[in-house]
C-alpha cells in the first residue's frame, strides 16, 4: 500500500480539471486579448475562471480578482504592491509564523529602511489580537498575517486582527493559500483588503494562483507590459492552468460543507488512533486549526526529516518542518517562534489529508508510525541520522 498525506504540499489535480484543461489546449488555446475569434473564446474562459474564484470568496464584484502563477507571487503582489506606493519608508507588521512567500519579502523591505514588526504567538501559534493592537503605529501601513499556518496547522483570529487593522485605517493581508478550497471565505464579512489563494493547494494545477484585492485598494504592479489583470499583472494568462482554478475553485465552494466535515473526522480519528504514542506531541491549536491537518513533534534526538525518510520507505508521504541546506538540518523557524527550544524544533512533522483519504488509510499509517517508533527506540543511534 501507498498512502500520500502531504496535501499541504500539494493536492492532485481532479479529473474535471484534467479534462477540462485537454479541452482547452485543443479548442480554446488564443490569446485572451486578440480580438478574433479565437481571442474572443479565451477571454471568455478567463472571465469564467474570475466569476468562479470569485465565488469561492463570496466577493461581489469579480474585478476583484487577479490572477498570478500562485500563492508566492500572490502574497509579493500584496506586500510589494502597498509598499511601492510609498516614496519613503514607513512600518508594517507580519506575524512570526508567516510563510517565507512573506517573511522573506518582508526581510528585504526591512533591508531597505522598512520598519517591520514581527507579532510573538503563544505555544499554538496563535497571534493575539491585544499585541496588533499595541504594535499598530501612525505609520503602520499593511498588516499581514497567515491565516491558516502550514506547517501546525493553527488558525488565526483573522477577523479580529482585521477588524483591529480596519479601525485604525490599515490595510490587511492574509495568506489564505491553506485555507481558501478548505474552509467557507466571505470577503464581504470578512474585514481583509487583499487576500492570496493558490489553485494546486485544491485539486487545481500548479501554476496559477489568485490575489483578492477589495474595490478602492490601490497596488502597484511588480510586472509591467501589455496591461492584462487590470494593469496589476501583465503578461499572457496561463489560461489552461487558471481554467483550472476555476474549475477547482467552483468544485470546492459546492462540497465545502460536507467534504469540511468529513476531513475533521478524520482528524479526529487520526488524533486517536496516535494518542497512545509518547514520541508523537501534537502541535498547533487543536480546536482552531486546519481541517485537513495534523501535526506532531518528535522526541530528539530523532529529526522530522528522519521519520519522513522512513515513512517513504514505507509508502507513506509526509512532511518534515526543518529545513536541510548543504548537508545541515535548520530548525523551523514557526516552531521556535512557538516556543520550542532548536533541538526540539527538528523534529516537526505533518501528516496532512485530502479528498480520498479514508479512515481505513489512516489506521494503516498509525499502525506503521508505530513500528517506526518502536523500531527507533531500540535503535536510538539510528535517530541521530540526518
Amino acid at each position: 500500500m501507498t498512502l500520500y498525506l502531504d496535501y499541504s504540499a500539494t493536492t492532485p489535480p481532479r479529473p474535471e480539471v484534467i479534462d477540462r484543461v485537454q479541452s482547452l489546449l485543443t479548442a480554446s488555446w488564443g490569446n485572451p486579448a486578440s480580438l478574433h475569434g479565437w481571442g474572443r473564446r479565451a477571454a471568455l474562459v478567463l472571465e469564467e475562471a474570475r466569476l468562479q474564484t470569485a465565488a469561492l470568496l463570496n466577493a461581489a464584484d469579480p474585478d476583484s480578482i487577479i490572477f498570478t502563477s500562485g500563492g508566492t507571487e500572490a502574497n509579493q503582489l500584496a506586500l510589494f504592491g502597498v509598499t511601492r506606493r510609498y516614496d519613503s519608508p514607513r512600518h508594517l507588521i507580519i506575524s512570526s509564523v508567516e510563510h517565507s512567500a512573506v517573511s522573506e519579502p518582508a526581510q528585504f523591505l526591512a533591508r531597505r529602511g522598512w520598519e517591520v514588526t514581527r507579532l510573538p504567538v503563544d505555544s499554538r501559534g496563535r497571534a493575539a489580537p491585544s499585541d496588533l493592537e499595541a504594535a499598530l503605529r501612525p505609520d503602520t501601513v499593511l498588516v499581514s498575517i497567515i491565516y491558516g499556518q502550514s506547517e501546525v496547522g493553527t488558525l488565526q483570529p483573522i477577523a479580529e486582527l482585521g477588524a483591529l487593522a480596519r479601525r485604525r485605517g490599515v490595510l490587511f493581508h492574509t495568506d489564505a493559500v491553506q485555507v481558501a478550497g478548505r474552509l467557507p471565505i466571505d470577503v464581504q464579512s470578512l474585514p481583509v483588503d487583499l487576500l492570496s489563494l493558490s489553485g494546486h493547494k485544491f485539486y487545481g494545477l500548479q501554476g496559477a494562483g489568485a490575489l483578492y484585492v477589495r474595490p478602492g485598494v490601490e497596488l502597484s504592479p511588480l510586472l509591467w507590459g501589455g496591461g492584462q489583470e487590470r494593469r496589476l499583472r501583465s503578461g499572457t494568462p496561463a489560461l489552461p492552468a487558471i481554467a483550472g482554478l476555476g474549475l477547482a475553485a467552483e468544485l470546492a465552494r459546492r462540497e465545502l460543507p460536507e467534504e469540511g466535515e468529513r476531513l475533521r473526522a478524520l482528524q479526529t480519528f487520526f488524533y486517536s488512533a496516535l494518542a497512545p504514542y509518547p514520541d508523537l506531541k501534537p502541535t498547533g491549536d487543536r480546536v482552531e486549526r486546519l481541517p485537513h491537518h495534523t501535526s506532531f513533534l518528535l522526541p530528539p534526538p530523532l529529526t522530522g526529516q528522519t521519520l519522513v525518510r522512513d515513512l517513504d520507505a514505507a509508502g507513506i508521504g509526509a512532511s518534515a518542518g526543518a529545513a536541510c541546506s548543504s548537508g545541515t538540518l535548520t530548525p523551523s523557524p514557526v516552531l521556535l517562534a512557538m516556543g520550542y527550544f532548536p533541538v526540539e524544533a527538528l523534529g516537526g512533522i505533518r501528516l496532512t489529508f485530502g479528498r480520498s483519504t479514508t479512515e481505513t488509510e489512516l489506521a494503516w499509517a498509525a499502525e506503521v508510525l508505530r513500528k517506526i517508533l518502536e523500531r527507533r527506540r531500540l535503535a536510538p543511534e539510528k535517530a541521530e541520522e540526518n
